[in-house]
């Protein structure tokens, strides 16, 4: 490889590097937009009834909270008000066939946890968590005992390994109420005891839960628990994750509601509620849960919010309803919200819907998510498409600029009411991760959601103690504010949506229209092409390591033409190298007599230097939607090189050798700190190998010292670039192995077949002539068509024989000549 090519791959590569690694700070500013479905509504009969008698209406807020922990069964419902409890809808039962386990909470009436339970074939979690190893328990909301040492279990999740565990005495299933005492030997009195304990046991493994059972006659039980893999827990509270729970995130409820309007009184900038009513995190609801005949689960909340907390503001009592419902088999919730006017008048209303947040931020300190911004993207953005902008995405480290400029409207306004129609017509919204969505659609008999009042983006973090290198990784979410709607006395007006909750795979998000979350940038038909011929390699060989080894080759196979002609190309430029040198040096001070020289030269010998660039311009396409294509397929995800539980186990992250975190120094080891972060990776060292050793073996000798620093320079830099590759996915790793090995290959088999000798030389007059003709032609007197070239060019009169003085006898005639 000549030097100017060599320059020219490292310093594109190295330019690649820096821009994926750099951090967005700013974003160019974008409009605002809003409102939901709305839908008019009768309330009962009944309900009409005792409005218009005066008799009690149901339960205010704060009368719920005094209700106690009553609790009713009828007809295959279960409801309950009064105290703070957790419920579930979806399993983890691969028998009950569901993607989801959804854990809420009735303080709030919202969702606090979600977790993708999707088996594959091998009924093994289609979506685990990468970043354990470990056993999982099961998810129990607990809290901390008062009386006891232990953690009180606030929900169990059917499927999980809790609810199958079985007691030496017969009982099966920890339940809600217990409190976890010990697992195995080690003595739990808190949330993270539970973790520290599972930390070094195996999915597969039996350990003994010990439990107490509470009540008048508390017993102790031992159960026998069988750990599963962790699934992905796609939706959970910033303060549970282990490593990745990053300081200054908030742990909040997603997907809240609470009423964004009432008469004239508008949520104030900066505010998440009207000033008279509580958060909307402590709101208590009323809950019921049921089961459909199609296999449907729903869960029903229901609170009032009283005419105490409204009058102060101009309004009167309103009841609330949301359910949400989740079919088998499937990633999609159904979101209902309804709100009814308890009072004697007409009540202008509105709602305000928050969105999802905690959205796993799954290798946040490694990946590097490609953005339709320069700017870049964050772990976690706020990606949205309305009529007028069409598909934008709003990083994380703007919505966290944002906030840190304006502490009191941190908000990121996405549209407001004045942003016209177009503006505010919102098609889809969603928080958007690496391989992972969530995100509001409109209902299944609609194709936009609406126009809203207004939308913004905004951080679910304390912006002051998000440490800094590790912005990447704070936590976003986004609220929209329906449209404001006079509600007569005794009727009520909806909103209804769906959210989709599940993994990033292109034909699933095509069927929902949210098909732009996967987003490939620039080469996108390049990238789809190749995904889909690496799809079918790996069905072929089923092993996507060798698969992407298989697709390399084939590409590079395919452009063996245009490399064969660039290494042609090269080799020339190396012979010319002396002549442009002594061009150089003696047009020193004229840099046009330089450039109209070397032109010379070049045209002479028939050189084309932009032979050597073209290739590599027509390559770059392709090998930047081959890098592309394995940056964002999902199917590299927990896809190993040879063992599902060993090295390398996920394609999609480094390959993790050793952890190194426990002693190596922070600037080294952290995450997000840190320059190499907390694993030593072997992959990318072989990459700078090969990358060092195609340098050493292709750059010709320096000639001078100026070339001898040049060539120092691109070795540091190569060396560099290894700080880059630390972070790489496995994957992508392979490919460059791949791809460096062949094209050590392919540079010593074109070297090769390139013809014997120079191409060209100087003859003795300092004219360069073809070389190669010149031999084949020794001795026969004929010219090259170098030679008839340059004699055209020079515009030299063909050599005539020339008689000796003595003998002349005249000069030619004109004829002659």
């Amino acid at each position: 490889m000549d030097r100017r090519t060599y320059t020219f791959v490292v310093a594109s590569a190295a330019f690649l590097f820096f821009y994926l690694s750099l951090r967005a700070v700013v974003a160019p500013p974008q409009p605002e937009q809003g409102p939901l479905a709305d839908q008019a509504a009768e309330v009962t009969e009944q309900d009409d009834e005792n409005a218009a008698a005066g008799e009690p209406v149901p339960p205010t807020s704060e009368e719920v909270l005094g209700d106690g922990d009553a609790e009713t069964e009828e007809g295959g419902i279960q409801s309950t008000k009064g105290a703070t409890k957790w419920f579930t809808i979806g399993s983890m039962d691969p028998a009950d066939k569901q993607n989801l386990l959804i854990t809420f909470r009735n303080q709030g009436g919202a969702i606090e946890r979600i977790e993708i339970t999707t088996r594959n074939e091998e009924g093994r979690f289609a979506y685990r968590r990468v970043d354990t190893r470990s056993g999982y328990l099961g998810y129990f909301a607990g809290r901390t005992n008062a009386q006891i040492d232990g953690v009180t279990v606030n929900v169990v999740g059917p499927g999980t390994p809790a609810a199958l565990a079985v007691a030496t005495s017969g009982e099966k299933g920890i339940q809600v109420g217990d409190v976890i005492v010990a697992i195995g030997e080690t003595p739990i009195s808190s949330v993270n005891d539970i973790q520290e304990s599972l930390v070094t046991t195996k999915p597969g493994e039996t350990v003994t839960v010990e439990v107490v059972r509470g009540g008048p006659t508390a017993k102790t039980l031992l159960f026998d628990a069988t750990l599963s893999e962790h699934p992905l827990d796609l939706i959970r509270l910033a303060n549970y994750g282990g490593e990745d729970a990053i300081p200054g995130n908030l742990a909040r409820l997603s997907c809240l509601v609470t009423l964004a309007q009432v008469g004239r009184k508008e949520i104030p900038i900066g505010e998440r509620s009207l000033q008279t009513l509580a958060d909307p995190e402590t709101q208590m609801w009323t809950a019921s849960q049921q089961t459909g005949d199609d296999g449907s689960q729903t869960i029903r909340f229901e609170t009032t919010i009283g005419s105490k907390a409204l009058q102060p503001i101009g309004g009167e009592a309103v009841r609330m309803t949301r359910s949400f419902t989740l079919n088998p088999q499937s990633y999609v919730v159904d979101m209902d919200v309804e709100v009814v006017n308890l009072g004697a008048t007409a009540q202008n209303l509105a709602l305000r819907l928050e969105g999802p947040n905690g959205i796993t931020p799954e290798g946040w300190w490694y990946s590097n998510k490609i953005s339709p911004n320069f700017s870049g993207a964050a772990a976690r953005d706020v990606v949205y498409r309305t009529t007028a902008d069409g598909h934008r995405l709003v990083s994380g480290m703007t919505l966290l600029k944002e906030a840190r400029n304006d502490p009191k409207d941190p908000n990121y306004a996405i549209f407001a009411s004045d942003s016209g129609e177009a503006g505010r017509a919102l098609d889809y919204i969603g928080v958007d991760a690496q391989y992972f969505a969530v995100a509001f659609m409109p209902p299944e008999d609609k194709t936009s959601l609406g126009a809203y009042d207004r939308a913004s983006g905004t951080i679910v973090a304390d912006e002051e103690d998000v440490e800094k290198h590790k912005e990447r990784a704070v936590n976003v979410s986004y609220f929209l504010n329906g449209k404001t709607i006079e509600v007569p006395p005794g009727q009520a007006f909806g909103q209804s949506l769906r959210m989709y909750a599940g993994p990033k795979e292109p034909e699933l998000l095509e069927q929902y229209g949210i098909g732009d979350f996967v987003y490939y940038g620039w080469f996108s038909f390049f990238s789809s092409l190749l995904s889909g011929l690496l799809h079918i390699l790996q069905s072929i060989v089923g092993n996507y390591a060798v698969a992407i080894v298989l697709l390399t080759v084939i590409v590079r196979g395919c452009m063996f033409p245009l490399s064969r002609n660039a290494a042609v190309n090269a080799q020339r430029m190396q012979e010319l190298a002396p002549e442009m040198k002594k061009i150089a040096e003696k047009y020193k001070d004229d840099m046009e007599g330089r450039l109209k020289a070397q032109q010379a030269l070049q045209k002479r010998v028939g050189f084309n230097p932009l032979a050597g660039c073209l290739p590599m311009f027509l390559q770059l396409p392709i090998f930047m939607g081959l890098y592309r294509a394995l940056s964002v397929d999902i199917d590299l995800r927990q896809k190993p090189l040879w063992s599902p539980n060993g090295w390398a186990s996920n394609l999609a992250a480094p390959d993790q050798f050793m952890y190194w975190g426990d002693w190596m120094p922070e600037f080294i080891a952290g995450r997000g700190t840190g320059w190499l972060g907390p694993y030593l990776n072997i992959l990318p060292i072989f990459v700078v190998v090969l990358f060092i050793t195609q340098q050493k073996l292709f750059m010709p000798p320096a000639t001078d010292e100026q070339t001898a620093m040049t060539q120092k320079v691109m070795t540091i830099m190569t060396l560099f670039m290894g700080l880059f590759f630390f972070r790489v996915p496995a994957g992508l790793c392979i490919y460059f192995i791949a791809s460096s090995m062949w094209g050590i290959g392919e540079r010593l088999l074109v070297k090769k077949t390139l013809p014997k000798g120079k191409h060209f030389d100087l003859d003795a007059d300092g004219d360069v002539i073809d070389a190669v003709a010149t031999k084949k032609n020794a001795g026969s007197g004929k010219k090259t068509l170098t030679e008839k070239l340059l004699d055209q060019v020079n515009q030299k009169p063909p050599e005539t024989p020339v008689a000796p003085p003595s003998k002349r006898k005249r000069p030619p005639s004109k004829k002659k000549r």
